[in-house]
């Protein structure tokens, strides 16, 4: 199949009407949103449930609901974004984020705190990687992949950044205290940012070449375009649950705790270190062989993971190299879209994509410890979940769109 970014067609025009503070804009608004939105959960809620008495389980349901919203969410918001640029929807979403926020810390109970997070998963759908990816696929044209690896990149940092502040801030103050002081700095920064830096023209949207469909509607109904979603989806469900059930397996061959954390975290430094080769990738395979061949990687990583026994240090670099694997398909699904159906329809298309993937990454926390637990075990959930991946490679391989 011939790869629309190799052709140069339906890529957008380049236009030099882009505003120049709009990349390392998105690239602090997306640190910052990541970093409280999303990584200070983790952080703060043992001292949630240590204060408050409500369960590990149902602040963890809360928050998955946050990305269930999000990913319903994520398709109005796309539509809005191709007809008017990301300037309103992404200002808008960071005043959601900072009262979602707030409604956390001051939470009187469990209803409440859920129903923060839900408020929570709109303002995800408005600011992280999704509206950012819009943006710059419509603005930089066909030096799109460069910026998004950027933004990706900096993204990848948001845990790095936050993680840790939230954990100091929560040494000193109570967790209620540390949600208002984080909601402060999330509106200081991604308010005024997005306000300012995104006010360049939205250009036009870009005409699709003859041999493309004209409605999104006929798009998203195709062959390719569900085949590509399905695969996406059940990517999606493996990555989350890899990352999410790495630290068990681990301790189940024997590491410790510690050591297992810190694979997980170096994992995270291999997506990316991932994230930069990206771009060379893209620029010696085909849209389809890049597809299949990322996903299969993942699942062989998955595989190894489940079949190698240790010792341990063989096991960290089995996970920093499936973090690596990890980082090049976050901006696979970034670029699906342009690759196959160009620009035209990006927001749209795009949320249809991303909301099935983020509803298999909500899920598969829960699902991924189940099935751990009635299989006997995580080198068996990860053997399945790379048996997941190889029908996910089937799926890609039929994705392909006829020139």
């Amino acid at each position: 199949m011939a790869d629309l970014d190799a052709r140069g067609a339906a890529t957008g025009t380049g236009d030099r009407s882009r505003p120049r503070a709009a990349l390392p804009a998105l690239c602090a608004t997306q640190i910052t949103s990541w970093g409280i939105v999303y990584y200070a959960f983790p952080v703060l809620n043992a001292r949630i449930t240590a204060d408050t008495g409500w369960s590990t389980t149902a602040t963890t349901a809360a928050f998955s609901a946050a990305l269930l919203v999000s990913a319903l969410t994520g398709v109005p918001v796309g539509r809005i974004l191709d007809r008017q640029g990301p300037r309103a929807v992404m200002t808008a979403g960071s005043l959601i984020g900072v009262v979602a926020v707030l409604a956390l810390a001051y939470a009187p109970n469990l209803p409440s705190f859920t129903a923060a997070w839900m408020l929570a998963g709109v303002a995800m759908a408005a600011t992280f990687y999704q509206p950012a990816f819009a943006a710059l696929t419509r603005w930089w044209g066909e030096q799109r992949i460069r910026a998004l690896t950027i933004v990706t990149l900096a993204g990848g940092l948001a845990s790095t950044a936050f993680a840790p502040l939230t954990a100091t801030l929560a040494e000193h103050l109570t967790w209620r205290a540390t949600y208002t002081v984080l909601a402060v700095l999330l509106a200081l920064i991604t308010i005024p940012a997005h306000a300012i830096a995104l006010r360049a023209p939205w250009p036009p949207t870009p005409t699709q070449p003859a041999d493309l469909p004209g409605d999104s509607g006929e798009i998203a109904r195709s062959r390719p375009f569900l085949l590509l979603a399905a695969a996406l989806t059940l990517n999606g469900f493996v990555m989350y649950a890899v990352v999410i059930a790495l630290v068990p397996l681990l301790t189940e061959r024997g590491a410790d705790p510690t050591t297992a954390a810190w694979a997980l975290g170096l994992g995270g430094a291999g997506q990316t270190l991932g994230r930069t080769l990206y771009t060379s990738l893209a620029r010696r395979t085909a849209v389809t062989t890049r597809t299949v061949t990322l996903i299969a990687l993942g699942g062989g990583t998955t595989a190894l993971l489940a079949a190698v026994p240790g010792p341990v240090p063989l096991l960290v670099l089995l996970a920093i190299a499936a973090g690596m694997v990890r980082g090049n398909l976050t901006l696979l699904q970034a670029t699906a879209v342009t690759d196959r159906w160009g620009t035209a329809h990006y927001g749209r298309l795009s949320g249809l994509l991303a909301a099935p993937v983020t509803i298999a990454g909500a899920l598969s926390p829960f699902a991924g410890a189940a099935l751990a637990k009635e299989l006997g075990g995580y080198s068996v959930l990860f053997a399945l979940l790379s048996v997941i991946s190889l029908i996910a490679c089937v799926l890609a391989f039929g994705s392909g769109r006829k020139p």
